[in-house]
């Protein structure tokens, strides 16, 4: 008999005594079981000599400021935006560091995410409920996720402020609660304008009700984050000691004058290499996104090489890059180190780990979590990436000082997108972005928001 019923499938009483044996035959087995059993897999697979040769020197550094920490939310997404040009702020108000408010950008997210969720609703009154549509717009729609074009809205719709014009609070830096309650509130919304949709109301008495619906999510938002200005007096003091007063100011007249983005003039290209989709193609998420009637999400896939020489030219010219991956894979955040060799699992298992980026996209292995900032390369002799320097937004714990360093492998194995400026790409490309972008469904890998705490 061989080790397997091939006609049940079932597993024999002999098979259970061959793998036994073989386990147990194999001191190196036996090794592994004392030091895993007693110790995290991680800390026994750990390779010394790739935490050595991961250091934090680079041929080629972006300015940035101290570590931001997005605390326990999701808001990475808009740190990494934020942090793009806080910077170029503190310059223009000769400042050694300065840091905008994530929680006014988390505010309007939130309450412009519930009239895109109740919008959604609306239109797909005739789906069934059970159906895989409205069960994935049902799943989670106020988390606090997002991407990049996302984040272009709020900043077109809505500006930006100091972070002292408003500070964190206990629901921005732990939204767990906040969004808790305020998606109870939008799924019953759901429920009652699909149930009486079914006893006959017209959509316009259903789009009636809208606002009183919107006006009770603002409450909740005040409640939780405090109510976000619509000016402010901005005054401060250089790092000559010299006091500046600015008078009153608007969130949009700020961020005009000391954070003048041309966010028009970005891209977001992103590397997916599935069978599915086809390079130098641009696509878009159905049902994806946070401000009714802003820009759609809008991806140009390509290359990983197009990423890498994009994003080393924007760091060479001193600017930084906002890019998403998935950051759980073979990172260790103490360290701060992304390194496809960080951990021997081989090693300790007896067995290698060899899907392709496709493969892990395709059986939902990886996708996008989070996103961070590229503020600097590692190039060698020939001009070719070794590694990169991220700066993450989980604080100055890891790494150094919170800035992360990521191996070239790593990059192309799990980094997925990047927002680089459109003079850094060739014709070729810009002629594409004017390309009617290929509807990707919800639930489309390309579709994870970044999210990562």
């Amino acid at each position: 008999m061989g080790l397997l019923d091939t006609t049940s499938g079932a597993i024999e009483a002999e098979t259970v005594q061959h793998y036994q044996a073989a386990f147990q035959a194999d001191p190196r087995n036996r090794i592994a079981l004392n030091a895993v059993t007693k110790t995290a897999v991680n800390n026994v697979a750990m390779s010394r000599a790739t935490v050595v040769r991961n250091n934090h020197i680079y041929s080629h550094i972006v300015p940035a400021g101290a570590s931001t920490t997005q605390a326990s939310s999701g808001r990475c997404w808009m740190f990494a935006g934020l942090n793009l040009f806080r910077m170029t702020a503190a310059k223009e108000m000769n400042l050694e560091d300065f840091e905008l408010s994530q929680t006014y950008l988390m505010f309007w997210d939130k309450f412009e995410k519930t009239n895109y969720f109740l919008e959604n609703i609306l239109q797909t009154l005739n789906e069934p409920t059970d159906g895989r549509l409205v069960s994935w717009l049902q799943q989670d729609p106020l988390q606090d996720g997002g991407q990049w074009d996302m984040f272009v809205n709020l900043i077109k719709k809505y500006g930006v402020v100091p972070k002292s014009a408003m500070p964190e609070t206990e629901s921005s830096s732990a939204s767990r609660w906040m969004n808790d309650r305020i998606t109870y509130k939008l799924r019953e919304y759901a429920a009652r304008i699909r149930r009486d949709y079914q006893n006959g109301a017209s959509l316009a008495l259903l789009q009636a009700q809208k606002p009183a619906m919107l006006e009770t999510i603002y409450r909740m938002l005040a409640i939780h984050l405090g109510e976000p200005p619509t000016e402010f007096v901005w005054q401060w003091r250089d790092k000559d000691k010299e006091f500046h007063r600015d008078g009153t100011l608007t969130p949009q007249a700020f961020r005009e004058k000391y954070v003048p983005l041309d966010l028009d003039g970005m891209a977001c290209l992103i590397h997916c290499p599935q069978s599915a989709k086809s390079y130098n193609t641009l696509y878009t998420i159905s049902y994806l996104g946070n401000v009714v009637g802003g820009q759609a999400v809008r991806y140009l896939n390509v290359e990983i090489d197009v990423l890498k020489q994009a994003s080393i030219a924007m760091i060479k010219d001193s600017k930084p890059v906002w890019f998403g991956c998935d950051v759980g894979k073979t990172f260790d955040r103490d360290l701060g180190i992304m390194d496809l060799e960080l951990y021997d699992y081989e090693g300790v298992y007896g067995t290698d780990f060899g899907m392709t980026k496709a493969e892990e996209l395709d059986y939902g292995s990886s996708l996008m979590t989070h996103a961070m900032v590229l503020t600097g390369v590692d190039l060698d002799e020939d001009g070719k990436p070794l590694k990169w320097r991220v700066e993450n937004s989980w604080g100055e714990k890891g790494g150094e000082k919170g800035f992360m360093v990521m191996s070239d492998a790593w990059f192309s194995a799990y980094l997925y997108e990047v927002v680089v400026e459109k003079s850094y790409l060739a014709e070729s490309l810009l002629a594409l972005l004017k390309n009617e972008p290929v509807k990707l469904p919800p639930w489309d890998p390309m579709g994870s928001l970044a999210i990562a705490e």
